[in-house]
């Protein structure tokens, strides 16, 4: 397992590429200021017009916003909850977090949630917008 990587801006989000790499599997964590569900809508479809992101296996996402939190799992089960609980925990409100998976072709079990949560340190690490 590889963490580390470089960070491209690409106006709103801002996008740390390649920070985790594990049994084929890599990841990248992205985010931005987000008032509500529609605009984190929004703001996933202007990520996935950067065609690597379009073609990912997964983009679970998570947002405290004004009407109560709202999350996406993209078909990995459990990743929005586990954002969702670090932006709790990071007491960190309207603020969108992305955390996107390209398959690697062999399953991680429970590293993948590790994974997810380590995707998310990384973000509030580089970014400084939580607390």
């Amino acid at each position: 397992m590889q963490i580390g990587g470089q960070s491209l801006t690409h106006a709103p989000m801002q996008i740390f590429e390649d920070i985790i790499s594990d049994r084929g599997s890599r990841y990248a964590v992205s985010g931005a200021p987000c008032a509500d569900e529609a605009q984190a809508k929004a703001l996933l479809k202007e990520l996935k017009r950067v065609k690597k992101f379009a073609k990912a296996t997964h983009n679970s996402w998570g947002l405290l916003g004004p009407d109560g939190p709202v999350k996406s799992d993209d078909g990995e089960a459990g990743a929005g909850a586990i954002i969702l609980r670090m932006l709790e925990s990071a007491a960190l409100e309207r603020h969108l977090i992305v955390v996107t998976r390209w398959y690697g072709g062999k399953h991680l079990g429970g590293d993948r949630f590790r994974h997810v949560q380590e995707a998310v340190r990384v973000y509030l690490a580089e970014t400084g917008v939580a607390g």
